[in-house]
């Protein structure tokens, strides 16, 4: 349980006791600063503690979002001052320092804990302030501006405005039209009885699962039966999130499942559609990875730009200007949300198009859908790198190497070879297309030189640290090389079962990709290098892919990429959910662009 020491006695009338009872505190009344602060030595050291000022008036959730949100060792609000164990001994410092110097006996007239508040900024502790909005906080100074303060309190609906913080601020036109209106209702429901955004991030996944299996059935009812499924399975991942807002229940293992499951959903369901189309007869398994592939492509694209800006200095353009511009016309908003073809907008696609046409026609549709969005969305950034003057940092460098998942066959080159090839994106680029030319020769080794070639750009294209204007496109040319090889001789071994081996095995390395982006996302940095060796790297894995297709039959090449996949799976998954798990992993939320 968590400790709140108000700093005096509440007065006449006041609900701040029973406010706080209700977050979940141990309510402790100090007679004065000096007793606040014996209260705070005594409280163990593995408690959230709070120091509240005993006038406090304002909502019930202004004081859940200041006082309870276990993102941040350090928050406060308007009287009213938090410390997770993290922050607990700077916020013991701070108090002793007042103390010291208001004399620490009776209780003074400004508020003990704003005080606290501005001694922990002078001392750069990184105080959260969450935005309250329409909500109140205040510790009024007498009777009048009390009653006041009360009349603003009761003007506001605190549930209405809790509830409508519940939904992401920037989501899609599907979701925020269609999901959110009601979805958040059913957050709230869940909240009270209970439930976790855990525990509705797994039914979400479990649907989807569902889903994929009724779509792996082949038949009419079972496509339809999937359609639904796939959008009840959407409305509960979008519940989860506004559960976790709505409660503050955030968690590292909340941030792991909520990373994962959305790819894991998806990627199933395109593996279910091409098991129902097979029962019919038609072969779509190369749609469904290629599909995988170009949707995985878009995400690192995204991932790989906003990592190489969003700490970058000089950080202007008059392509961006133009864009803000435009997203001050409302219409102009929900038209360049719905042309990038975000989560909202494609599973609802997925869905009605499974019901109503086929897995072939289902996959065309999401191919071409995702391939211009693709192209518009890579095409702006584009441009805004290319007229943007920016200098990007050394952390945002770091961040594209770790993402190009270079592993120690490029490593070696990049320390063998002396010279210096040029620009990393132009020998990143050099080398696919090698890649790519030799994978279409006909030639039985051909793919194993080009593989070569590749892995020696790698290594050359990572030898300076990608702080170029396009060198945010590294990465995801480095994921459409892998993905693309697997895919193009899976096809061409041309046996039964070759394409749904080289579909798990891109799932895996992928996952293993996605695993990277949240860990940078969180800043604790890449996944560790034992990992990076222990599969490869991704020059590693395509010159593994092109040995095993150049020396196996065709039959053997199936078996072993299936045995590649499931090894991938198991190192990256093993330690992907021991990281994620543990006591030191981010909590790590997507509030951004949708998905």
């Amino acid at each position: 349980m968590s400790t709140a020491i108000l700093t005096g006695q509440p007065v006449p009338g006041s609900s701040i006791e029973g406010d706080l009872r209700s977050l979940g505190f141990d309510v402790r009344i100090a007679s004065d600063a000096a007793d606040a602060e014996t209260l705070l030595a005594q409280v163990p050291a593995g408690r959230r503690v709070a120091v509240v000022d005993p006038r406090f008036v304002g909502h019930p959730h202004a004081l859940r979002l200041g006082l309870t949100d276990p993102r941040f060792d350090l928050a406060a609000i308007p009287g009213a001052v938090t410390a997770q164990p993290a922050g607990r001994q700077a916020l013991t410092r701070a108090m002793a320092r007042e103390n010291s110097a208001g004399g620490g006996t009776a209780l003074a007239v400004d508020s003990l804990a704003d005080r606290v508040v501005a001694a922990l900024d002078a001392d750069g502790a990184g105080v959260h302030r969450p935005e309250l909005g329409s909500l109140v906080a205040a510790v009024p100074a007498d009777p009048q501006a009390r009653n006041e303060a009360r009349q603003a309190v009761a003007d506001v609906d605190d549930e209405a405005v809790r509830l409508k913080s519940a939904v992401k601020a920037r989501d899609g036109f599907f979701t925020t039209f269609f999901i959110s209106p009601y979805s958040r209702y059913i957050a709230r429901w869940c909240a009270r009885r209970g439930l976790t955004p855990n525990q509705v991030t797994t039914a979400s996944l479990l649907t989807a699962l569902i889903a994929a299996g009724c779509a792996a059935t082949g038949t009419r009812i079972g496509f339809v039966a999937a359609g639904v499924l796939l959008i009840a399975s959407f409305v509960l991942d979008c519940t989860d999130g506004q559960l976790a807002r709505y409660s503050l229940q955030y968690s590292t293992l909340g941030a792991w499942l909520d990373a994962t499951f959305d790819r894991a959903k998806e990627y199933a369901y395109y593996a279910g559609l091409a098991l129902g189309a097979a029962r019919g007869g038609d072969d779509v398994w190369a749609l469904a990875l290629g599909a995988m592939v170009l949707q995985t492509c878009r995400h690192v694209v995204d991932f790989s730009f906003n990592e190489a800006n969003h700490d970058a200095t000089a950080n202007t353009s008059p392509t961006a200007a133009l864009s803000d511009k435009l997203d001050s016309v409302g219409w102009t908003v929900w038209v360049r949300r719905m042309i990038v073809l975000p989560i909202g907008e494609r599973w609802a696609m997925i869905a009605v198009l499974t019901a109503v046409t086929t897995p072939r026609i289902t996959f065309y549709v999401l191919l071409v859908g995702c391939a211009f969005a693709a192209t518009y969305t890579t095409a702006g950034r584009v441009l805004r790198s290319l007229t943007r003057k920016a200098r990007r940092t050394d952390r945002a460098a770091r961040a594209l190497a770790d993402l190009a998942d270079n592993g120690p066959l490029a490593s070696l080159v990049a320390r063998a070879t002396p010279v210096r090839f040029g620009n990393p994106l132009l020998v990143a680029a050099a080398g696919t297309v090698v890649l790519a030319v030799s994978l279409f020769s006909g030639a039985a080794w051909a793919p194993v030189a080009g593989a070569v070639v590749y892995t020696v750009t790698a290594g050359q294209a990572l030898c300076r640290p990608l702080k170029g204007a396009l060198d945010w496109l590294v990465p995801p040319l480095f994921r459409a090389a892998e993905y693309g090889t697997v895919l193009i001789l899976a096809a061409q071994a041309d046996v039964n079962g070759a394409l749904p081996a080289a579909f798990g095995l891109v799932a895996a390395v992928a996952y293993h990709h996605y695993d990277t982006v949240y860990r940078i996302r969180g800043d604790a940095g890449a996944p560790p290098a034992w990992l990076t060796r222990a599969i490869g790297g991704h020059e590693g894995r395509t010159l593994l892919v092109t040995v095993l297709a150049a020396v196996l039959t065709a039959s053997q090449f199936k078996v072993a990429l299936t045995v590649l996949a499931v090894a991938v799976a198991l190192v990256v998954l093993v330690e992907s959910i021991r990281f994620w798990v543990s006591s030191g992993a981010p909590a790590v939320h997507d509030e951004g662009e949708p998905a």
